[in-house]
C-alpha cells in the first residue's frame, strides 16, 4: 500500500511527467536548517526568547516574505496563479493551495513586520 502523499504534488512536473528540478535529501535539510534560523530571529522579534538581537538583524526578517513573494510570482510556466502548465498534479495543488498560502504568509508576515 503506497502514500498518497508524493513528489508528484510537491514538486513541478512537466506535461510529459519529468520532474523539473530534483531535489536531495541533503538540499532538503539546508531548506529546514535556514528555516529554523529564520524562525529564531522571528522569536526573538517578540522576545519569545530573552535576547537582545543586534539592530541589523531586522534585516533577516524580511527574508521569509521575500521568498515568498519570489515563490508567488514564480516562473509563469510551472507555477504561480498564471501558469501556463495547468494540467499536472502539482499545477492543480499549486492552483488551490501553495500560491494561496504563498501569499497568506506574506500578508501575515509584512503586518507582523510593521
Amino acid at each position: 500500500m503506497g502514500n498518497k502523499w508524493g513528489f508528484k504534488e510537491a514538486i513541478p512536473i512537466k506535461e510529459n511527467g519529468d520532474r523539473v528540478f530534483n531535489p536531495k535529501n541533503f538540499d532538503s535539510i539546508i531548506v529546514g536548517l535556514i528555516l529554523i534560523t529564520l524562525a529564531c530571529f522571528y522569536l526573538l522579534q517578540v522576545n519569545a526568547i530573552e535576547y537582545k538581537p543586534p539592530k541589523w538583524s531586522h534585516f533577516f526578517l524580511w527574508i521569509i516574505p521575500s521568498l515568498f513573494l519570489l515563490r508567488a510570482i514564480g516562473d509563469f510556466k510551472y507555477v504561480v496563479f498564471f501558469k501556463s502548465i495547468k494540467t499536472t498534479l502539482f499545477a492543480k495543488w499549486d492552483s488551490k493551495s501553495f500560491s494561496p498560502l504563498c501569499l497568506s504568509i506574506i500578508g501575515f508576515l509584512i503586518v507582523f513586520l510593521n
